[in-house]
């Protein structure tokens, strides 16, 4: 666990200008940019079978009534706030987060922060999340992550969609207790030219990504289409199988 001091008055979350190994997102996101020509919108698509590191765009023309895992934002570090708020709802959610060391006013006290700075996961039909990121009584801090098309020369934008398997990876590696997990808040190149594979022992079990050495380890890296990479501590090549593309 990373060690911080701070005054009482001056908790920062989310790290500084230099943040440490375990990569906290600025607050402030980009949103995705990304061309798309009209005829390779896709209509009606699962997300549940989208392999990581596939170039994934389900288009304006998907059904809205197939639950997909949205992602969120918030201002202010309200994250936890609106996803308590949805689960209480009976939203199914997710909010990476991780424990933390800090010293506050001379003491040593353990926080739990978020992994990603004003950003959680929904799951759930895009009218049911809708219910929540319009509610402005209840959630007016509560918005879609956007990913920005550009069809011809007509800018359009829609929630940015997250495949359920890499959920599920961002999961097994964000419950790893390593402290050498990294998250950064864009692609990572070396990673894009990876082999595809599959974790099938060890701590990361389960997780599917690609394989590259970085920071002098054999690491695997999901990348979630336009918001952040996520990159594991070291394995083994006894702990991989490669994955037929």
């Amino acid at each position: 666990m990373n060690v911080t001091k701070h005054a009482s008055d001056d908790i920062a979350i989310g790290g500084g200008i230099n943040p440490p190994c375990t990569g906290l997102i600025p607050d402030a996101l980009p949103e995705v940019q990304m061309p798309l020509m009209a005829e390779k919108a896709l209509s009606g698509v699962s997300t549940r079978n989208i392999l990581p590191g596939t170039n994934f765009t389900v288009g304006k023309h998907k059904s809205k009534t197939i639950p997909h895992w949205y992602v969120l934002r918030t201002t202010y570090g309200r994250e936890k706030k609106a996803c308590n708020y949805m689960r209480d709802k009976g939203i199914t959610v997710y909010h990476p987060t991780l424990l933390t060391v800090k010293i506050i006013n001379g003491k040593r006290k353990t926080v739990e922060e978020s992994r990603i700075p004003n950003i959680f996961f929904a799951y759930g039909t895009e009218e049911e999340i809708k219910s929540f990121v319009y509610d402005n009584i209840n959630l007016p801090y509560l918005r879609f992550y956007y990913k920005h098309i550009y069809n011809g020369s007509n800018k359009e934008k829609e929630p940015l969609i997250v495949p359920d398997n890499q959920i599920e990876s961002l999961k097994i590696i964000c419950n790893n207790e390593s402290e050498d997990i990294i998250v950064v808040p864009n692609e990572i190149p070396k990673f894009k030219k990876g082999q595809l594979v599959t974790i099938i022992d060890g701590h990361f079990k389960g997780v599917t990504g690609r394989v590259a050495r970085f920071h002098g380890q054999q690491r695997v890296a999901v990348f979630i289409d336009g918001l952040m990479t996520i990159v594991t501590a070291y394995v083994p090549s006894a702990f991989l199988k490669n994955n037929a593309i």
